[in-house]
């Protein structure tokens, strides 16, 4: 399986459990590694035949601005979803960064990555 990677999307939005996260919002950053089986688009030259990873790119970045949540997990998970529908992305890497969270000391970035399966989120 191939990988398709694609770091550092940056949102604005307004995730956190406390209420100034939520009334002020801060950034966030994506970073996505998919398995996909790249073999037909290198032989066929053709964007149909794989992900088409900057119409992603901007659904990710919508899911992430959207709908304040809690937790980076439930985030993480939301992101996860949006990379597995095409059906050629057969598992989904995803690292949420959260490198201005609440915490009182000095830290350089909070990150949480998951991995998700097709098979056993469909």
């Amino acid at each position: 399986m191939d990988e398709l990677s694609v770091t550092g999307i940056e949102c604005y939005a307004h995730h956190g459990v406390f209420e100034h996260e939520r009334r002020e919002g801060q950034r966030f950053v994506i970073d996505l590694t998919l398995g996909v089986d790249t073999r037909s688009a290198a032989a066929s030259d053709d964007l149909q035949e794989t992900v088409d990873y900057g119409s992603l790119v901007g659904k990710v970045k919508a899911a992430v601005e959207s709908d304040p949540v809690d937790l980076i997990e439930t985030l993480a998970v939301r992101v996860a979803d949006v990379c597995l529908i095409d059906r050629r992305v057969e598992w989904a890497r995803v690292t949420v960064h959260k490198p201005e969270a609440p915490i009182a000391s000095a830290f350089a970035d909070v990150a949480l990555t998951i991995r998700r399966d097709a098979r056993t989120t469909q």
